[in-house]
Order: structure tokens, then C-alpha cells, then sequence
């Protein structure tokens, strides 16, 4: 997790997979605020932190992981709203928050730790708070990338969907997103597997790598095209599936 750590703090303001991440949650971010004075949001698994730079737009923005390396690096960048916590216990009071996120954090929780996740964001947020999610989808396309990242499992949108409405959220929107990186991911991944001999499937540190530029630009360009398309649209497949929740008044 470390080395997906430092690898991330190298690729998250440049690749395009981040590039098109933010273009698709910061629409149902300004939603999640809109008509609040002065919200708070709290990233759950923050990671480095880039995440909560770009959450201080739309309020006071605060994170936590559970891991030093990437609070370090987040520190060495200037963010200083950031703690060592876990998710399972989140150092808020309750109905404190108004957006609570984690994003691409909850395929690697251990079987039980994900329900407790849920209940502890469930609890901070102000009724009427919002939860959005961001989660690795379909165990067809797992490969080198999900054994660096030390996936436990990947989402369906019937298992998310079950989840976060045992947690007593109501949800508002759940899509998939990067579809239009799938007809591409999904080859790929499956060679990843077919290579191991039906084995474990050895880390690789192909997918968070930077591009060449010309095809980082492309890519690039082609999931702003989508996250256009999110504007008026779910998305029938993906990569990740997107989840707007929230919790009853």
C-alpha cells in the first residue's frame, strides 16, 4: 500500500485517470453543497490529501488515513488538514459533517470494516448530509493493479446499492463511470490473469503510471467527454461505480 501510495503522489495531478475522476465527482460535489453556508467536508481514506485540496473549494475541507506514508506526503505538499485515523472510527462528533467522501478506498477494507465505514459516516453527517463513494467495480477486471492497491473485493452496483442502504442512507444517484475506459481495461485485464497461469496475480505498476503525453491528453480528453455525458446520463458499465447518497432528514 505504501508503494501505491508514493506511485499516486507522483500520478494524481497529471494522469489522466485522476484527471477524469475529478471531472466526474465535482458535479455531485457542488450539489452536495449547494444552498449550505459554510459546509464541511471530511475525506475518509484521504490518502495524500490531493483530494481535500480540491474539496476546500467547495467548503472547509478535513481527511484522515490510516497510513503515515501518505499523510507524510501530503504534509511535505502543505496540507495540513489531515490526520491519522481510521475509517471504522472517525474522530468527529456525531451530525457534524455536511459531505462525507472516500473514494476508491472501500474495495480494500476487510469484510466487516466496510459496514462499519458506512455506520461511522452515516453517524458524523447532519441529517441531510450527503455521501459520495467512489469504488472499484467487477471482479472481471481485476489484475496487477488490484494486487498493488491490495483489493479485498470489487462492487457491483446491487452489492454497493445493498450496503449503503443497510446504512440507513437513502440513495440519490449510482452510475458506473470510466465506461469509456472499459472496451480497453477489460483485455487487458483478463490477459493480466490469463499470464499468472490461473495463479496470484503479481503487482503492477502499469495503471498508475503517467502515459506518454500525446496519449495522456487523449484519454484525457475522452473522459471529460464522458463526464459531460454524466451531465444527462448513467453510465451502463465502467471501471468504478459512483454513488450520491444521502441521509434522511
Amino acid at each position: 500500500m505504501d508503494r501505491l501510495l508514493e506511485l499516486t503522489h507522483l500520478a494524481e495531478q497529471t494522469h489522466f485517470w485522476f484527471r477524469g475522476f475529478r471531472g466526474f465527482m465535482q458535479p455531485e460535489i457542488a450539489r452536495a453543497v449547494a444552498g449550505r453556508q459554510s459546509p464541511v467536508l471530511l475525506d475518509c481514506g484521504c490518502g495524500t490529501g490531493a483530494n481535500v485540496a480540491w474539496l476546500q473549494h467547495y467548503g472547509e475541507a478535513y481527511g484522515f488515513d490510516l497510513t503515515w506514508n501518505g499523510l507524510a506526503l501530503g504534509h511535505q505538499m502543505g496540507r495540513t488538514r489531515l490526520a491519522r485515523a481510521s475509517i471504522a472510527a472517525i474522530p468527529f462528533p456525531d451530525e457534524s459533517i455536511d459531505v462525507a467522501t472516500s473514494f476508491d478506498v472501500f474495495q480494500c477494507l476487510p469484510d466487516g470494516v466496510d459496514d462499519a465505514a458506512i455506520r461511522e459516516m452515516w453517524r458524523v453527517l447532519k441529517p441531510g448530509g450527503h455521501l459520495l463513494l467512489n469504488v472499484a467495480a467487477l471482479d472481471v477486471l481485476r489484475g496487477r493493479h488490484a494486487t498493488l492497491s491490495e483489493e479485498v473485493r470489487r462492487y457491483t452496483p446491487a452489492r454497493l446499492r445493498r450496503m449503503v442502504e443497510a446504512g440507513r442512507f437513502d440513495i440519490d444517484r449510482l452510475t458506473f463511470v470510466n465506461a469509456s475506459l472499459f472496451p480497453v481495461m477489460l483485455p487487458v485485464r483478463i490477459a493480466q490473469r490469463w499470464s499468472s497461469g490461473g495463479g496470484d496475480v503479481p503487482a503492477g505498476e502499469f495503471d498508475i503510471t503517467v502515459p506518454p503525453a500525446p496519449l495522456n491528453t487523449a484519454l484525457t480528453a475522452l473522459l471529460r467527454l464522458e463526464a459531460a455525458a454524466l451531465g444527462i446520463m448513467n453510465m451502463p458499465i465502467g471501471s468504478s461505480i459512483m454513488c450520491h447518497a444521502r441521509k434522511a432528514i
